[in-house]
C-alpha cells in the first residue's frame, strides 16, 4: 500500500467497483477500502443457512438499473435471464380462488388473465397505456443516468417533443403518481399491483406531495429503457465477481477488514486539495492521501466519519424488511388454473389492493399495525 493515491474509494460495493474500474482504466492509481471481509456490499451471494450448501443474494437480487453501456465498457461476462412471469397476484372472486398473471413473454396470456379479473379488455388496454408512459419517460431520461446531472428545467425540455412525452412528464415527474394511476386504472387490485412499484422500500402514499413515490416508481420501471428486472445466472455474486475482476485487472488495489472508526469524527478529512483518510487494519493505524475521494455509503455514515452533523428526515425511515427463504419445493396454489412453476418464477404479490395499501399507510402513520399485512415475494431462481 502506498501513502498517496489519485483516488481512494470508501466502500467496495457495486458502485465503488464500477468507479474503480473506470478510474484505473483511465490511468489513475486507485485504492478501495472495505470494512467487511468480502467484496461487493449489497451485491454479494452468501451462505446464509449453515446446514445447506446454497449461496443466496443477501440484499440485492435482480438486475435492472445496471446500464448495458457499463457492461460493454468494462467487458463484463454476465448472463442475465428473463423472468417469464412479471407478476402473479392471487385473489378471490365469487368465492373462487383465482390470480392475475402478468407475463413478460406472452401478452395474450396477460390479456386473458386481466379479462378474467375485470370482465372486459378495457383495464388491460388502460394498463398498457399507463405503462407506456414509463417507456416514453425512459426513452428521454435513461441515458442521463450516466451523464452529468442536468437541471429539472433542462430535463423537462427533453420531453417537449410531442403530446405523449409531455403527458409522461406531467404524470410521472410533476404531479403525484396517484392522479395518473387513478386516471388510467379503475380496478382496485390492478391499481394496487401498479402502486407496489411506487411503495416498495419506502413509507409513502399515492398522493404524497413530495413525489417520493414517483421516484420509486421510475426506479423500478426505466432500467435500460425496458424496466425489466432480470435474474443473473450465478446470483448477484456473479455480478460482484465480474466487477472485482475488472477493477483488479485495471490495476485497482483492495483492502478489506478496514476499520474506519480509528479516529472517530475525523476519519475523513475533506479539506484542502488532498483528502486524508485514517483507518486501522490488523490493529495498525494507517493514513493515506488522495486527490479524489469517492464515498460509497450514505450521508449519515459520512457525517459520522467526517465530524459533520446529520439529522435524518422522517421519510428516511423505511417500512419494509427482506427475508431470504430457501425452499425444497414450490408452495401449492389455491388458484388451480396456473402451475406453481409459472406463479413462482416472477414477483408474487399477496394482499396488495389499492385501498388496503392506503389504509395500511394511514394506520402505520398513527403508529398502529394492520391485522392484515402485505407481502411481496421475488423469485430469483
Amino acid at each position: 500500500m502506498k501513502s498517496r493515491y489519485d483516488a481512494v474509494i470508501l466502500g467496495a460495493g457495486h458502485n465503488g467497483l464500477v468507479a474503480a474500474s473506470y478510474l484505473a482504466r483511465a490511468g489513475l492509481s486507485v485504492l478501495l477500502l472495505e470494512k467487511n471481509d468480502y467484496i461487493g456490499g449489497a451485491t454479494t451471494s452468501q451462505k446464509l443457512f449453515p446446514d445447506y450448501d446454497a449461496r443466496l443474494s443477501r440484499y440485492s437480487y435482480l438486475v435492472s438499473l445496471f446500464p448495458e453501456k457499463i457492461i460493454r465498457d468494462l467487458e463484463l461476462t454476465l448472463e442475465l435471464h428473463r423472468r417469464a412471469t412479471g407478476s402473479f397476484t392471487p385473489y378471490i372472486k365469487s368465492g373462487q380462488h383465482d390470480a392475475l398473471l402478468i407475463s413478460n413473454v406472452d401478452e395474450e396470456l396477460s390479456r386473458r388473465s386481466m379479462v378474467d379479473l375485470t370482465g372486459s379488455e378495457s383495464e388491460f388496454q388502460q394498463m398498457q397505456k399507463f405503462y407506456h408512459l414509463s417507456r416514453v419517460f425512459a426513452e428521454h431520461a435513461w441515458d442521463s443516468m450516466i451523464e452529468p446531472l442536468v437541471s429539472k428545467e433542462e430535463m423537462k425540455r427533453r420531453f417537449e417533443t410531442d403530446d405523449l412525452s409531455r403527458e409522461a412528464w406531467r404524470s410521472l415527474a410533476e404531479e403525484p403518481l396517484g392522479r395518473a394511476l387513478e386516471r388510467y386504472l379503475q380496478n382496485d387490485l390492478v391499481r394496487g399491483l401498479v402502486l407496489s412499484d411506487a411503495k416498495i422500500g419506502i413509507f409513502t402514499h399515492p398522493h404524497d406531495p413530495s413525489l417520493v413515490q414517483n421516484r420509486c416508481f421510475l426506479y423500478h420501471l426505466i432500467g435500460n429503457k425496458t424496466g425489466e428486472w432480470k435474474v443473473p445466472v450465478g446470483g448477484m455474486g456473479a455480478v460482484t465477481r465480474e466487477l472485482e475482476k475488472a477493477a483488479r485487472s485495471a490495476g485497482a488495489e483492495f483492502l478489506t477488514n478496514v476499520d474506519l472508526s480509528a479516529s472517530p469524527a475525523r476519519t475523513v478529512d475533506l479539506g484542502g486539495k488532498k483528502k486524508a483518510i485514517e483507518f486501522q487494519i490488523d490493529g495498525k493505524k494507517q493514513t493515506v492521501e488522495s486527490r479524489f475521494l469517492l464515498v460509497n455509503f450514505g450521508r449519515n455514515v459520512l457525517a459520522k466519519y467526517s465530524g459533520k452533523g446529520y439529522e435524518p428526515e422522517a421519510v428516511d425511515e423505511g417500512s419494509v424488511f427482506k427475508i431470504n427463504m430457501l425452499l425444497r419445493r414450490l408452495p401449492k396454489l389455491k388458484a388451480k388454473k396456473y402451475p406453481p412453476e409459472q406463479a413462482w418464477c416472477g414477483t408474487f404479490h399477496s394482499d396488495e389492493g389499492y385501498e388496503q395499501m392506503n389504509a395500511s399507510y394511514e394506520q402505520a402513520g398513527k403508529g398502529r399495525f394492520r391485522t392484515r399485512r402485505r407481502a411481496k415475494f421475488i423469485a430469483t431462481r
